[in-house]
Order: structure tokens, then sequence, then C-alpha cells
């Protein structure tokens, strides 16, 4: 079923203090200006899951995701947490091929399937992100490079499988840059994004996937890229750390 979502990717940020206190406060801040029908996903470092998650009421639109996940479902691997980890902390979401997962740490598309499977296998729901660089767009080669992304990290699945799986279109050009997507350039890309996946799903698994927009999008700006008919929400990096302005997205649609 097609959500309007808002994500907020905390990223390596924040103490133990401060992570409870972000999650406090976006609480308070989203029951005193709750938007309708749109559901909040916080995304900490995994030390801070288990404690955000606490902060949460169980009548909530909140979740909370965690950013990455191992390949291997358990074994000899030092330092990784595992998807059967993340769910047993009651995580509804995990962020999947991040531009900082694929450029810093050098993930694969044969890696992102690994991890894919692991998340659905135990019942997570994948927020599986895409996107360009700035060379890319330039050279007029980001829809292929999207499209390949799509193809190579999600084609696979079988539609009950894909129906779980949230895209975020990340233009890596505006990630941290303080430029933005023109919403004219985020609506382009978001149907773009639907139309390859109606020509492999169909119409209806295509009109139900939630398509994020993930490129410096804050309170000042999510209005108008919430306005396009295909930005179903959006993935939030600086601006999910601030909780008035978090919500402020979220009351954005």
């Amino acid at each position: 079923m097609r959500k309007k979502i808002v994500a907020g990717n905390w990223k390596m940020n924040l103490t133990f203090a401060e992570a409870q206190l972000l999650a406090s406060d976006v609480v308070k801040e989203f029951a005193a200006n709750t938007p309708d029908g749109v559901e909040l996903v916080l995304c900490p470092s995994f030390p801070f899951i288990m404690e955000v998650h606490a902060k949460i009421p169980s009548n909530s639109s909140i979740s909370v995701g965690a950013q990455n996940c191992a390949s291997e479902s358990a074994g000899a691997y030092t330092g990784e947490v595992s998807a059967k980890m993340i769910s047993s902390l009651g995580v509804t979401y995990v962020i999947l091929g991040h531009s900082e997962r694929r450029a810093m740490f050098h993930e694969t598309d044969e890696l992102l399937v690994k991890k894919l499977g692991q998340v659905l296998t135990n019942n997570l729901n994948p927020i599986f992100c895409c996107g360009e660089t700035l060379a890319e767009r330039e050279a007029g080669k980001h829809f292929e490079i999207i499209k390949n992304q799509l193809v190579n990290g999600l084609f696979h699945l079988a539609s009950a499988d894909f129906a779980k799986v949230v895209i975020a279109y990340e233009p890596v050009w505006a990630i941290g840059t303080g430029v933005t997507a023109s919403s004219a350039q985020a609506q382009e890309i978001h149907q773009f994004i639907r139309e390859v996946v109606t020509d492999k799903y169909g119409d209806a698994v295509a009109i139900d996937c939630s398509i994020l927009y993930g490129g410096s999008c804050n309170a000042a700006n999510a209005k108008e890229l919430f306005a396009n008919a295909d930005v179903d929400g959006g993935l939030i990096g600086g601006a999910a750390l601030k909780a008035k302005d978090f919500v402020a997205i979220a009351n954005s649609f």
C-alpha cells in the first residue's frame, strides 16, 4: 500500500543521551502537530535503536528503522549486525544501498541483493536507495544509472516481496550540499522510477509503491517537493536531527 513516509536518517551522529532526547522531542512534537496519514521513521545508529524504540508510544504513527544490515544471517562476521538481530528489536525498516554505503564502503548490486534477502526473510521493510552522481547527471546518464540500480538490486523479487519495498531517490549531488533538486527534477525522476516499476510489475504494484525524495529536503522546500504527484515523502538527513524541523517536514503534505 502506498504510504506517505518521512524517514530520518541520523547517520553517525549523536551520543546516547542526545539520541534519547531527540527521540523524546520528536514524539512530543509529533503528538502536538500530528500530520494526517503520514508515517515517521527514525533511523538512529545501531547502539541507540532499542532506547529510541522504547520512547515511541505503541499507538503512534512513528516507526524505527536501521541504517544498514549485514549480508549474512549469522556467523563469524565481527562488527556486523544481522537483519535477524535488528528484527528482534521491533524495528520496521532497514535502509539499503544509501549512496554513502555504495561510495565509501563499496557496496555492489550483488551485495545489496544479499542484504535485501536478509531484510525480507526477517519480515523487515527495505528503504532501497538509488541515485546518480553529479558527473553522471551532467553526462546525461542519470536515467540509465537509476534504472540499472533498480533492475540489478530489486527486479529479481516476486511482486509480493517487491510490494514491501520503499524506494528512495537520492540525487547524490544534493546530499549534504545544500543543493536540492528542483521540484520539476524530483518529479521527473520519481515519475521515471514509477514507469520503470510499471514496466516490470504492472500498474497496480507501481501505483502502490512509495517513492521518497532524499536530497537535502528540509522544512523550507518540503511542501513544494511533496506537492508532486509521484513524490511520497522524504529520506531526511540533517533536518532529521532537529525535532521541530523534522515534524514540520512531515506536515508539508
